[in-house]
């Protein structure tokens, strides 16, 4: 049938996320950096996107599309929502920081940022970023920051930053760390994750991303526990 659609501008789309969020039915993801439609039966053409976009990349269009269907939309979102929480990483927990002495003589004391860069998100930083070229880079996962107390005197410090989530970005980067990697002298990456399950991925796309490049890069990977202790191996 013929009915009205959203239509996806890639040149003009920066890969924000924000429309993906404004959809009521789940019909958009980020793929690639990019907006996607996931299935036209998802899409009920209203166009609660159209305004969300700050890159104006989205517009109406006329084209054969399969009717929308609440059914499956109804579906998807319900099977999203059971993945959601059936991550071991998402129950909650209470966890009390242990004080140092030399913490508590300085709480008063403006501790400075050590960032380099901005933007910081993965789908925000674009591959050719002049920031990046001859750059020790650190790929973590946000929760990483929370978890380490001295995040910017340890990782931070130095380093180019880029941090994403591997659950809730819903991207598989290493199309786009390849493309970083190969466009751009990387010195040294280091990945900073999470000892929970689903933070695996992050170490994996950026592993996938080296090898895609065709380059060989020193790669350090950290993983840090919920009460802030590291475990480190080089690869």
């Amino acid at each position: 049938m013929i009915r009205q659609m959203i239509q996806i501008d890639e040149e003009k789309c920066n890969g924000c996320g924000i429309c993906v969020n404004a959809c009521h039915e789940g019909a958009l993801t980020i793929e690639n950096g990019k907006a996607k439609l996931i299935r036209d039966d998802y899409c009920d053409g209203l166009g609660n996107c159209l305004p969300a976009c700050p890159m104006n990349a989205i517009s109406f269009i006329k084209r054969e599309a399969l009717p929308y269907d609440e059914a499956a939309v109804l579906a998807n979102m319900q099977a999203k929502k059971a993945q959601a929480c059936g991550c071991p990483g998402s129950r909650l927990q209470e966890i009390k920081p242990k004080l140092q002495e030399e913490e508590t003589q300085s709480c008063c004391e403006a501790v400075p940022s050590l960032l380099r860069q901005w933007p910081v998100q993965i789908k925000l930083v674009p591959a050719n970023a002049a920031f990046l070229n001859n750059a020790d880079v650190l790929i973590a996962a946000d929760c990483t920051a929370y978890a380490y107390g001295n995040f910017h005197r340890d990782f931070v410090k130095g380093r180019v930053v880029l941090i994403g989530c591997p659950k809730l970005d819903s991207v598989d980067y290493s199309e786009k760390f390849a493309e970083m990697f190969r466009h751009n002298s990387i010195k040294s990456i280091t990945v900073a994750k999470m000892v929970v399950p689903c933070c695996s991925c992050i170490e994996h796309m950026v592993k996938r991303g080296i090898e895609l490049s065709g380059k060989t890069i020193p790669l350090t990977v950290k993983t840090i526990s919920l009460e802030g202790k590291i475990q480190e191996k080089v690869l």
